[in-house]
């Protein structure tokens, strides 16, 4: 998969719906959206099954708008040297204030409620004296006061959190991996879970907010359970495979789990007592798509003119400032002299590095070079071919 230094027209092609907002960032005659393209520079996604297709030359680049990637093929497209983007954040807004609107209106029984009311639609002039008999059975309780527990403080979690505090609850943290950028953004108040299992006897409510790994596969389960405050609340917007859903039938028959709320309903879960089942609106706004959108087109945008990376799920982030010089960008096994090899390249054609990163991920590496004296156009006969020479390149282009 190569480039030429000269500049040509790229490729997009889009496999869902992509809000215009963030279509507009290829408003310019560099950029054609191109859905028929069997063979683009970039692909912009959202939910659509990637896993079956078969990938040009051409492709470098795949955005998910969105944070999960499972609809990827994250592992080929690393083989092939194509980056793979999500948006984490961008639908962080939507999801805690779904999280925030269950909470309270699964405590005050609001859905059970609403859903007995309008089994009285037929009764006429009776409904006021019937509402009013039948409230007492859906009387729920506060959550001011209230034990939250957060567990994954990313940037939905701590939203989460710290609007909690906002609404008169404690609120307990557990991430063993919070984020520097997270920590600053996360209220003092929050109290710091040093295990899960004391975060798990401490809480009336319980949110999780981590990504599905084999780690995490079936975290709550009945070991999870027995842990747990008799009745607590289980609020689940990340993943469905994170409950094991035969412990969690057991654990709500028995009144050990409240009430779960989750936004992946399927046969097994509909069929669960006390159970709040939302067709999968979490992130499902119109800001939502439109942050989704434009983050993930600027991502595109800017790896496509500059080779600069930034949340990306299989390459390294790395980037350099962007001053029109020729640049080399090389994605590579992470391997012993390697970044020696390409410089060795770039300096055989007697060029000047101005400037240079490299930054590793696993197996693998990329390399950012800028060429002293040179601009984005000039064309250096021979180079890009002797980078991509070099044993352990999987791909490599010249800006």
């Amino acid at each position: 998969m190569t480039t030429t230094a000269l500049e040509r027209v790229k490729t997009i092609k889009t496999l869902n719906n992509i809000a215009e907002s963030g279509l507009k960032v290829f408003s310019n005659e560099v950029y054609k959206i191109d859905n028929e393209s069997e063979n683009p520079d970039a692909i912009v996604v959202r939910s659509f099954n990637m896993h079956s297709l078969t990938f040009g030359d051409e492709l470098k680049a795949i955005a998910r708008a969105g944070a999960g990637v499972n609809n990827i093929p994250v592992d080929q497209c690393t083989e092939k040297g194509i980056v793979v983007f999500n948006t984490p954040g961008a639908n962080a807004n939507a999801v805690k204030e779904m999280v925030l609107t269950t909470l309270m209106a699964s405590s005050r029984n609001l859905f059970a409620g609403i859903a007995w009311t309008k089994t009285l639609e037929r009764e006429g002039d009776q409904i006021p004296k019937l509402v009013e008999a039948g409230k007492k059975q859906f009387v729920g309780k506060e959550i001011k006061g209230k034990t939250l527990g957060v567990i994954g403080l990313g940037a939905i979690g701590a939203l989460v959190a710290n609007d909690a505090l906002d609404l008169d609850m404690d609120v307990i943290g557990f991430d063993p991996f919070i984020s520097v950028d997270t920590a600053w953004n996360l209220s003092r108040n929050v109290q710091r879970a040093m295990t899960i299992e004391q975060l798990y006897a401490e809480c009336d409510y319980i949110t999780v907010h981590v990504p599905f790994t084999p780690d995490t596969k079936g975290m709550f389960n009945q070991k999870a359970f027995n842990e747990m405050k008799p009745g607590v609340h289980i609020l689940n917007f990340s993943r469905g495979e994170l409950v094991n859903e035969d412990d969690m039938l057991d654990a709500l028959e028995d009144g050990t789990v409240g009430r779960y709320i989750t936004d992946f309903p399927n046969e097994n879960v509909l069929k669960m007592k006390n159970t709040v089942s939302i067709p999968h609106l979490g992130a499902s706004t119109k800001e939502s798509e439109e942050n989704c959108a434009i983050m993930a087109t600027r991502q595109v945008k800017d790896f496509l003119e500059t080779g600069n990376i930034k949340n990306s799920v299989n390459f390294p982030n790395a980037s350099l400032p962007y001053t029109g010089k020729l640049r080399v960008a090389a994605f590579h096994e992470n391997v012993p002299n390697m970044v020696g090899q390409i410089t060795q390249a770039v300096s055989s054609y007697h060029l000047n590095i101005a400037d240079m990163v490299n930054r590793s991920r696993g197996g693998y590496a990329y390399t950012i070079v800028d060429i002293d004296n040179k601009v984005n156009g000039d064309v250096i006969p021979g180079l890009e071919e002797k980078i991509r020479n070099i044993e352990g390149i999987v791909t490599t282009r010249v800006i």
